[in-house]
């Protein structure tokens, strides 16, 4: 298995530039198709013509607009040719989530940022992370909106806990888990665990993963809480020079939210490596 189709987001912030050069370095890595995806909102005309002397005003904002897209386009454009990846720019004048989740379906891999309360321009709505990993239905990779990243996936940090979120998370980065320098199965333990024998211990996945050519460390983290479990993966991924950080995100089931959804918002909120998950 290899990714063949990849879609990054795209925006003005100096965050994307990052976000847009690890993608094309994933895209040379597993020779994929690269698609920039510019989500940029206007507001409909119908609204605005309803405010007194606002038409002019309207035919400049298209014209920023159309001007901020081209700039975005040919700048993608240069980028991916001097990487040597086939790249596709797409764009949509909405900021509603249909209309991302519409593209991210056609994708093995969608590479996102971090959301930045702080960086107005790559606004899209609240809790987009979120909402991409509830309905996108392809691996999520959120890059950190600070930091520098030279590689991601040659030192990876696995969260396991032995859930359907985990397991399908495993086989979506299964590219870039059997071609990783170093693997390591991480199982954080707490009061709130399954009965001993109804978990699948990290051993089991790692003979799995064994057998597709990953080198595979186990490692058990005990004294976790609800509240600590997502803060001990992050001190994990540091102590061990993580590069990336896979994870299943948290499930539709109440239960699964209540234990898991912590985890999952801690590292959307907190994350210093990239991080990708699938639900």
């Amino acid at each position: 298995m290899n990714y063949r189709n990849l879609l990054v987001h795209l925006d003005d912030s100096q965050a994307a530039q990052q976000r847009l050069d690890i993608a094309l370095g994933i895209a040379r890595q597993f020779d994929a198709q690269l698609v920039g995806l510019d989500v940029a909102p206007i507001p409909e005309a119908h609204v605005v013509s309803a405010i007194p002397g606002a038409a002019g005003m309207y035919a400049e904002v298209i014209r920023q607009s159309d001007q901020r897209r081209a700039a975005l386009r040919d700048s993608f454009e240069a980028a991916c040719g001097h990487a040597g990846v086939a790249g596709q720019f797409r764009c949509s004048d909405t900021s509603d989530r249909r209309s991302i989740v519409r593209y991210a379906r056609l994708a093995d891999l969608f590479i996102a940022g971090q959301s930045n309360p702080n960086a107005p321009e790559t606004y899209i709505h609240d809790h987009v992370g979120e909402q991409l990993l509830m309905t996108a239905g392809c691996p999520v990779l959120f890059v950190p909106y600070t930091g520098v990243f030279p590689s991601v996936g040659s030192r990876i940090l696995i969260a396991w806990d032995g859930s359907r979120e985990a397991t399908r998370a495993i086989h979506d980065a299964l590219p870039f888990i059997s071609r990783a320098q170093k693997n390591i199965i991480v199982t954080v333990h707490g009061p709130a665990d399954p009965p001993l024998g109804a978990r699948i211990p990290g051993a089991d996945m790692a003979r799995t993963l064994a057998r597709h050519d990953a080198v595979i460390d186990v490692l058990e983290l005990e004294g976790a809480t609800e509240a600590s479990a997502g803060s001990m993966l992050l001190s994990c991924a540091q102590a061990h020079g993580s590069d990336l950080i896979m994870m299943g995100a948290y499930g539709h089931a109440r239960w699964h939210e209540a234990v898991w959804g912590g985890v999952t918002r801690t590292l959307l909120q907190s994350m210093a490596v990239p991080v990708l998950m699938s639900n």
